[in-house]
């Protein structure tokens, strides 16, 4: 194995337990999103209304996986069940107000907790950074064939 992607999995292990991405009790600590529901709000508010199947494909997780994720967020009023508006047979999740609200509190809190670690990176090095986290997710989607739309 190559020195490089030695170093490259060492930080990545690093970075996933920094404080940046907390939580305790299903929460963060400030009270806003749990990780998983971040992630599910994330992925609708962009793709459209989506079924627990099409979300078990997106995520590659089991259908039971997802139907906990979904009834939690929809318990806290992020997401409400709505008839296909393809007229499919399915019933879909679409990001309520509230859950448009909480996920751009937690995106603003997230983007504020950054610029507080890079406050000293030359704007060149954060742009930098951020193709290079683009490349690399863009890489991973291509080899699983689960590609993650972006805005």
């Amino acid at each position: 194995m190559d020195r490089a992607t030695q170093e490259v999995e060492y930080e990545q292990m690093l970075l996933s337990r920094h404080g940046l991405l907390t939580h305790r009790k299903g929460r963060r600590k400030d009270g806003l999103l749990e990780r998983s529901a971040y992630v599910l709000l994330s992925r609708i508010r962009v793709q459209g209304p989506m079924s627990v199947g099409e979300l078990s494909e997106a995520f590659d997780l089991d259908v039971s996986t997802l139907n906990r994720q979904t009834a939690a967020v929809l318990r806290e009023g992020y997401v409400e069940r709505i008839p296909d508006p393809d007229g499919g047979m399915a019933r879909k999740f679409r990001i309520t107000e509230e859950g448009a609200r909480t996920l751009d509190a937690e995106r603003e809190g997230m983007v504020s907790s950054l610029e507080r670690v890079m406050a000293d990176w030359p704007d060149e090095d954060i742009s930098a950074f951020a193709g290079y986290l683009r490349r690399f997710n863009s890489d991973i989607e291509r080899l699983g064939g689960r590609p993650w739309p972006r805005p």
